[in-house]
């Protein structure tokens, strides 16, 4: 945690990144009115953006459709897919990276797994293909909300993200990825080097960059950035906080 910025310094200077879920918005909700309304003031004073596991899809649901106007800098899948000023600067592919063999490996392995592991109960969409990642969701991003919540307590109780993720570590040990455990019901799967400090390389001519998140714990998808020399980190609880941290160092 830093000590306070110094307000005199100019917009250009100073950027402020935040998390999505969990700090922007609820976890996988819509951002609220109270939220735009103090981003879009935190904007005269500073350069904003938000750095997010999802992909641009779903951060337009829970942020708006005119997402990319609303921020200075928009990092989706954590930066593979990045945005200045609503225009596209960097993009990167899992599928090149890794190459198909190692991509079906990685994905025949998360299906038998999870056909051998008993939830309370079981939607669709078990892994999710981003541009950068692979998305794994025990219990399927096709659940209801209700249903989310659920499996977040259960998971909580009987750990089976951070149980599959052990597996997967001694598994894939070869492949060099890194698993982060982020939201209510998923982990993501990347190579080593595609946390959110990829998104940092972006920004690298401001003087402060603040960093916001809510899973800035070892394992959490906000830890690598949050720890990272070249961020100040601030770690937040919920939108709230999120909003008070921000007005106490500005």
């Amino acid at each position: 945690m830093a000590a306070q910025t110094d307000a005199a310094k100019s917009k250009d200077k100073v950027i402020f990144l935040f998390d999505v879920d969990g700090t922007l918005t609820p976890a996988r909700k819509e951002v609220s009115p109270e939220m735009l309304a103090f981003l879009a003031d935190l904007r005269t004073k500073v350069t904003i953006g938000f750095v997010g596991g999802s992909d641009l899809k779903k951060q337009e649901e829970q942020l708006g459709k005119d997402v990319l106007s609303m921020f200075d800098y928009c990092f989706s899948e954590n930066g593979l897919m990045a945005f200045k000023d609503g225009v596209k600067i960097g993009q990167q592919s899992i599928a090149t990276h890794l190459g198909e063999d190692n991509l079906q490996r990685l994905i025949n392995w998360v299906l038998a797994y999870l056909s051998n592991i008993t939830l309370p109960c079981k939607r669709g969409t078990f892994i999710e293909f981003r541009a950068g990642m692979l998305n794994v969701s025990p219990v399927g991003r096709n659940c209801s909300q209700e249903e989310r919540d659920a499996f977040e307590i259960y998971d909580g109780e009987h750990n089976i993200r951070s149980t599959m993720v052990t597996a997967m570590k001694a598994e894939f040990a070869d492949l060099n990825l890194t698993f982060s455990i982020g939201g209510q019901i998923s982990f993501d799967v990347f190579p080593q080097g595609w946390d959110k400090t990829f998104a940092l390389q972006f920004v690298s001519e401001f003087e402060e960059i603040h960093f916001f998140g809510d899973k800035t714990h070892e394992g959490g998808n906000d830890y690598e950035i949050y720890e990272d020399s070249r961020t100040i980190g601030h770690a937040v609880t919920c939108p709230d906080d999120t909003m008070k941290i921000c007005a106490e160092i500005w």
